[in-house]
């Protein structure tokens, strides 16, 4: 094949718009769209396909190849699977679980304690309004505010805001004053239903709510309903919570940009919010809901509560359904609660959990959340090099960042010292060196698949227009060129370093300190926390905890918030 030739074909392929559906479990779905034109496969589609897949078979494998491959079955009938039309929402046969064999995992079942307070209604609306759940949960239950008057304060809330801060997708007034007005009733008539009976929420708008917009942050989406509601949004409709205003994120959950600009950190509105949970970070940490939903693939929930200085928990992988949220990668996505302290979350994230029948990942696993649990019986390390002042790297061309990062490292030994005042025993702990960049393909893969239909038939071409969206495409369509083996190579791969971090914990019930990329492959959970201040934004203090650990993470995580007041202090809005 002359240069020229060769040229042609990889364009071909570089567009990813294949209609022959030649492919192979040898070689990438490259060679899909170098034979786009051909009636047959050839050795010289053959050499170029494999030059992408880092192969080097002799021309007479090839031919051999070539041969097995233009037999009648010799190839996927990909014509049957795109008229299938599976869109986003229909799950693969293949199901991640995080849990390496010979872990047991618990089975008691203890009924939820919380901590005993006192309330009494704030002086003004400011204070009330970035209360935790926990204050505004006794209040509302002790009749001194009406959920009709917590949902009119958050929702007046979200209108000043939102021009400054771009976090709402779609306010939800109807649903909300419905749903307030019956909780008014219920709890007028002496029916209670829990901690979040009244509580005014968001949810991140990749999360499906009959008779909204969910536009998962992206243009060609920005006009679609789906008929159903999120697992997630029908349980904390059933405890109670008023639902105020669908919550912006990056586009198909990338980044704080959406197809309504940058969300911004409340704290520094001149910053994004991070993402891709950037609304529900920034209206949290504003006081313009009570709490958030969230949802991390690798690094949604962690990254904008660090940078809203909100409390965000990441739970472990196969803890909360996905069942009417977008897919991003099947096996990494996790939902959780953005609060503005740990016990918040712990209310909610036990509202949200467990199977529902619709997502075959979820495990009916306890969470047994006592706030008042002997902190003796807690077995914790702290990362080392979470903690190693020689790891903070210099940049030139960016001195804010390093010197950011050595306040982060200050803050964070003095919240070591904090809990060896509460009585916990600290153990120098290391992650085991693993190859976890390696995996990092198994995300785009698995959003390509999710994406392919919009991909083939160009629905998500608009999204070019746009800087913020357009990798997407792209990246897609750059997927075509994983072959089957490696990605099932690599997630073989990735249970091996499961069983290698799961053997580096040991007994540990938890470490200080956090490795975001390597363990939400492995699936475990993590809570993020303001724990100091830099140049008047907070910094962020992590806890990560062995896989369906959440109550000894929040546990901790409680103590410390209720020894220190980081997580009380809000921004200067206005």
């Amino acid at each position: 094949m002359d240069e020229q030739k060769l040229a042609v074909n990889r364009r071909r392929f570089i567009t990813g718009l294949s209609a022959a559906g030649v492919t192979s479990t040898l070689l990438p779905g490259a060679l899909v769209a170098v034979a786009q034109e051909a009636d047959e496969v050839t050795v010289e589609m053959l050499g170029a396909a494999q030059r992408i897949a880092g192969l080097d078979f002799t021309e007479e494998e090839l031919g051999r190849i070539a041969a097995r491959l233009n037999r009648p079955g010799g190839r996927p009938d990909v014509e049957t699977l795109r008229a299938a039309n599976l869109g986003n929402s229909v799950q693969p046969a293949i199901v991640f679980n995080p849990v390496p064999p010979g872990m047991t995992l618990p089975t008691e079942r203890r009924s939820m304690r919380r901590a005993e307070i006192t309330v009494t209604m704030p002086s003004s609306d400011e204070e009330l309004a970035y209360l935790p759940v926990t204050h505004l949960a006794k209040l509302v239950e002790t009749r001194q505010v009406k959920p009709s008057e917590l949902t009119e304060l958050y929702l007046a809330r979200l209108r000043r805001y939102d021009p400054t801060l771009h976090c709402v997708v779609s306010y939800t007034e109807e649903i909300a004053r419905r749903q307030a007005r019956q909780a008014d009733e219920e709890i007028a008539a002496g029916i209670y239903r829990g901690p979040l009976h009244g509580i005014p929420w968001g949810a991140k708008d990749l999360l499906a709510v009959r008779g909204t917009r969910t536009t998962w942050g992206a243009s060609p989406y920005r006009r679609q309903t789906i008929d159903t509601d999120a697992t997630v949004c029908t349980r904390l409709t059933e405890a109670g919570a008023i639902l105020v205003a669908k919550l912006s994120m990056g586009a198909l959950a990338s980044g704080d940009r959406w197809f309504g600009g940058r969300t911004r950190n409340p704290w520094n509105t001149e910053q994004g919010a991070s993402g891709s949970s950037a609304g529900s970070g920034a209206a949290t940490a504003a006081g313009l809901v009570g709490f958030a939903i969230g949802t991390e693939t690798r690094g949604s929930i962690i990254s904008p509560s660090t940078r809203n200085g909100v409390t965000g928990l990441r739970p472990t992988f196969g803890r909360v359904s996905r069942y009417g949220a977008m897919a991003l990668a099947w096996t990494l996505d996790k939902i959780g609660p953005m609060c503005r302290s740990a016990e918040d979350c712990a209310l909610v994230f036990d509202a949200i959990r467990g199977p529902d029948g619709r997502d075959n990942t979820v495990l009916d696993v306890p969470f047994n959340w006592d706030a008042e649990a002997d902190l003796a019986g807690l077995r914790v390390g702290y990362l080392r090099s979470s903690f190693d002042e020689d790891a903070v790297e210099e940049d030139p061309q960016n001195p804010q960042r390093a010197a950011r990062d050595r306040q982060t490292m200050a803050n964070n030994r003095a919240a070591l010292d904090t809990l060896r005042g509460l009585g916990v025993t600290l153990a120098p702990f290391d992650l085991p060196d693993v190859p976890g960049g390696a995996l990092g393909f198994i995300v785009g893969t698995e959003a390509a698949a999710g994406f392919d239909v919009a991909t083939v038939n160009g629905e998500l071409d608009s999204m070019r227009a746009a800087p913020e969206e357009s990798r997407w495409p792209d990246s897609f369509r750059a997927s075509r060129f994983v072959s089957a083996i490696d990605y099932l190579q690599a997630n073989r791969l990735r249970m091996q370093i499961i069983e290698q971090v799961h053997e580096a914990l040991g007994d540990l019930d938890l470490f200080v300190g956090s490795d975001l990329g390597l363990t939400n492959f492995t699936g475990h959970p993590e809570i993020s926390m303001p724990g100091g201040f830099f140049e008047g934004s907070p910094t962020s203090l992590r806890f990560t905890g062995k896989l369906f650990g959440e109550a000894e993470l929040l546990r901790l995580a409680h103590a410390w918030q209720s020894a220190t007041d980081h997580h009380l202090q809000h921004p200067p809005l206005g």
